[in-house]
């Protein structure tokens, strides 16, 4: 039998439950050739912030990337609308923003929240450009790999401007690309940081911070946390990483 402290407690704190239920949802979308392993620390910053939180992997090295686009949205959307979201948000990283502007080519979302992409190819990589025809790359990368190229037809490039705020934090590495040093100006070691913009983008930042690794850095995570509640990065240098709980 529940003692009448706890039992006055649980009333008290009704109100709070009931609103949680219906708090911010956020959809982490991965990288290619990563699982929802390497949004963890995303995921768990989140949580402690009170978003609800989808996060799951899908087969990015195995089919194409509108083989991938309905089914993985949807389920971040079921998720959500289970949860009683009023916003849905999108965290991406790589490959998860073309998905994103892909699905959101020919479907709307009514309570679309803000978008955080992180070092995505919106423009294509030059990677693609000049591995695509390689048996290595073909074989590992799959079907996704394929269309990520520089040129007019690539996929990234035939996507028209799509709706929803939009922030895009973009990786800086120190020293010569990871593949290619012909990447020019700036970039990550995978994608040139001109190429991560898109011209219906809410704000932009640009941090210390390599392709593979960048959704790990605490600086981008309370960058995204911030974005997510204000529409805008935090332009104060002495903001620090605050937000993430060691």
């Amino acid at each position: 039998m529940m003692k009448l402290g706890s039992l006055i407690l649980l009333i008290l704190l009704q109100p709070f439950v009931v609103q949680a239920s219906q708090s911010e949802c956020a959809i982490l979308l991965h990288g290619m050739g990563r699982t929802s392993l390497s949004m963890g620390l995303i995921e768990d910053a989140l949580e402690d912030q009170g978003y609800q939180v989808w996060n799951e992997s899908y087969p990015s090295l195995t089919k194409s990337v509108d083989e991938l686009t309905v089914p993985t949205i949807e389920s971040g959307l079921t998720y959500c609308k289970d949860n009683n979201a009023k916003n849905i948000h999108f965290v991406t990283h790589s490959l998860g923003g073309i998905i994103v502007r892909l699905y959101l080519q020919d479907h709307q979302i009514p309570n679309l929240g803000r978008i955080v992409m992180l070092a995505p190819p919106n423009k294509g990589s030059e990677i693609a450009d000049e591995m695509k025809d390689g048996f290595f790359y073909q074989t590992i990368m799959g079907p996704a790999g394929q269309v990520l190229g520089t040129d007019d037809n690539s996929l990234p490039n035939r996507l028209n401007p799509i709706s929803g705020e939009i922030g895009i934090i973009a990786g800086e590495k120190e020293g010569s690309s990871w593949f290619l040093p012909e990447i020019p100006g700036e970039d990550d070691g995978k994608v040139a940081v001109e190429r991560t913009k898109l011209t219906e983008m809410k704000d932009f930042l640009l941090v210390k911070s390599g392709h593979t690794f960048i959704m790990r850095d605490d600086e981008v995570i309370c960058q995204i946390i911030f974005f997510l509640q204000n529409g805008k990065f935090n332009s104060d240098s002495n903001a620090g990483t605050q937000c993430v709980s060691n």
